[in-house]
């Protein structure tokens, strides 16, 4: 029995490749997080997606909350079932007026894992409308296998090797525009991309990467993820560390620790939408 989405919205979800916009956070919430965001990269000097790749909520408490929020967690039970583990996340960011965009992509193509059932979810920390570059949909394209990626290296592509599928037919992308503090979900496998901020105001959001325990990674040993609902029954990962506060060391080498195996693995792997 569903938690939260209808059963339209699950078939629609297992169709189409995706599905949204959801609710999740209030305005104000949205703000909070924003400023807390904002806050890291004060500290930092640079924007956050800078520093924090791939496990982007591990260091800090206000991330882990954000990433195991109850109506989150429900609405991913609905999708993948009662054991809920996320292996990553990580921030997406086009300043204001930022020519930067992505091209069409598969993230299954670099992620690794097999069964390749991430199930991603999306949450727009500021608007990201269709001016600020929402994410775009090519519905059904999913159910196509993995599409061959050609290397267009440079210019704006935020893809740091370019990597692009040609021939999309355009005129059938869904675009998914997000209010602050909404979210939408997608397939691993499904083809998507992102035009340009063309707002005065910048665009952040954070992708939250969720799996059964079943799924598991195969192109580097040693990956860990957080059981967030239910029990790891397979035993594919290892565990993730808590953080106690904000910048926690043991966590920031853990996601250096990641980061540093994903760069290394067969494959780079770039997931920017």
């Amino acid at each position: 029995m569903p938690n939260i989405l209808s059963q339209q919205q699950i078939d629609s979800y297992n169709q189409d490749g995706f599905a949204g916009p959801f609710d999740l956070l209030t305005p104000d919430e949205a703000r909070t997080l924003r400023d807390k965001v904002e806050e890291v990269e004060g500290v930092m000097g640079d924007q956050i997606q800078k520093r924090c790749k791939i496990k982007a909520h591990l260091p800090f408490p206000f991330l882990c909350d954000v990433i195991s929020h109850p109506r989150l967690l429900d609405m991913v039970e609905d999708i993948i079932g009662p054991n809920i583990l996320c292996w990553g996340s990580s921030f997406f960011q086009k300043e204001a007026n930022d020519p930067g965009f992505v091209s069409w992509h598969q993230d299954s193509t670099y992620y690794g894992l097999e069964p390749p059932d991430t199930l991603t979810a999306w949450i727009a920390i500021s608007e990201a409308s269709l001016e600020a570059g929402c994410m775009k949909f090519i519905p059904g394209s999913h159910n196509q296998g993995i599409y061959e990626h050609e290397e267009f290296k440079g210019g704006d592509n935020l893809l740091s090797r370019g990597q692009t599928i040609l021939g999309i037919e355009e005129e059938k992308a869904v675009p998914v525009p997000l209010k602050a503090g909404q979210f939408s979900f997608h397939k691993e496998d499904t083809v998507h991309a992102s035009e340009p901020n063309r707002t005065n105001d910048r665009r952040i959001g954070l992708s939250i990467h969720y799996i059964a325990p079943n799924v598991r990674e195969t192109k580097f040993p040693g990956a860990s993820a957080m059981v967030l609902r239910g029990t790891d029954t397979e035993g594919h990962w290892g565990v993730d560390p808590m953080p106690q506060k904000d910048w926690d060391p043991d966590c920031l080498a853990e996601l250096d620790r990641t980061w540093a195996l994903y760069q290394t693995a067969p494959g780079e792997r770039d997931e920017v939408a």
